[in-house]
This record gives C-alpha cells, structure tokens and sequence, in this order.
C-alpha cells in the first residue's frame, strides 16, 4: 500500500471517529435537555398541587398565615428557576415551607382523615417521587455528558463545536436529610 494511501486511509479513520464523537455529545446533549424538561414538568405538577394543599389546610388553620405566605413565596421562586443551581436552591426555601405546611397538618388530625387531603397527599407523594426519579436520571445524563467532554480526544471535538459543561441538579445535604414526609398515617 502507498504511503498516500495509508494517510488517506487514515484521514478517513480520523474523520469517521470526530463525526462519532460529535454525534455522542450531540445525543447526550438532547438527553440531557430532554431530561432536564421532565423534572421541570414535574416541579410544575407539584407547584399546581400546592396552591389546593394550602387551601385544604388554610380551611382548618386559617391563623397560621406566615406558614401560607412562606409556601406562596417558595412556589413563586420555584416557577420562576431557570437554571438547575437556581432551580436546586428554590427547591430548598420550598421544602422547608412545605416542612412547616406539614407541621401545621400535623396539629389537625381531622384534616388528615379528610378525603379531599389524603388525595392530595397521595398525590404530592406521586410526584416527590417523580421528582426523584427525574432527578436522578438527569444526573446520570449530565455525569456522562460532562466527562465525555473532558477526556481526551473528545474534549478537542466539544472545544469545537462549543460543547460546555451542564450543572447537576443537586440539592444540599441539608435538604436532602430533612425532606418533609408527605405522608400522615
């Protein structure tokens, strides 16, 4: 074989490995994108859950305004997260206002017992853990993406092509060991 040949050969071999390389970033990317809109479809279904939880515990301890004012602001800042380091730390000033909502139900063992309630219980729950699940995966897809724009060879393709590192969604230490229990049985 000629010496023009084998570097055609291995031209060819270069070329094919960097369309590769693009195509995996380029899918871990939309994985990434596309897991990333599923937890916020499900922070969306949590946060149209929690104006009907407010209102069923409002009925039963309307005093307890501050608790209900906390939760409203929480859901507020929620919402309104654009990023997933902004999205994690609303998720903590939401979780401790959700602590205390719970705190209150607490108090009121009639409120418990109440139909309406233990359905949206159940359901919060049904999406906590989604949530989770969500999260989790997301995390996974960001790990995988994140490192292989790293190694090398494959951080010449990403620096290219403008591939830049994503954010984990991760909520603190704090938040995770205190999570508030939905459950009242």
């Amino acid at each position: 074989m000629s010496p023009i040949a084998v570097v055609g050969v291995l031209g060819v071999a270069v070329l094919l490995w960097g369309v590769l390389a693009y195509n995996r970033l380029v899918r871990l990317r939309v994985r990434a994108e596309e897991s990333w809109r599923d937890i916020d479809t499900q922070l969306k279904r949590r946060c149209d859950l929690l104006p009907n939880l407010v209102a069923a515990v409002q009925g039963y301890a309307s005093h307890e305004s501050e608790v209900f004012e906390r939760v409203t602001t929480a859901r507020a800042r929620s919402i309104d997260a654009d990023s997933p380091r902004k999205q994690a730390e609303a998720e903590e000033g939401l979780k401790r206002a959700m602590k205390s909502l719970f705190a209150v139900v607490e108090a009121y063992p009639q409120l418990q017992a109440s139909e309406n309630f233990m359905q949206l219980q159940q359901t919060l729950e049904q999406v906590e853990d989604a949530i989770q699940r969500s999260r989790r995966y997301y995390n996974a897809v960001v790990r995988d993406f994140n490192l292989l724009i790293q190694v090398f060879p494959r951080n010449f393709i990403a620096g290219m092509f403008g591939f830049r590192e994503r954010q984990f969604y991760a909520l603190s230490d704090e938040i995770e060991r205190t999570s508030p229990r939905v459950r009242f049985k």
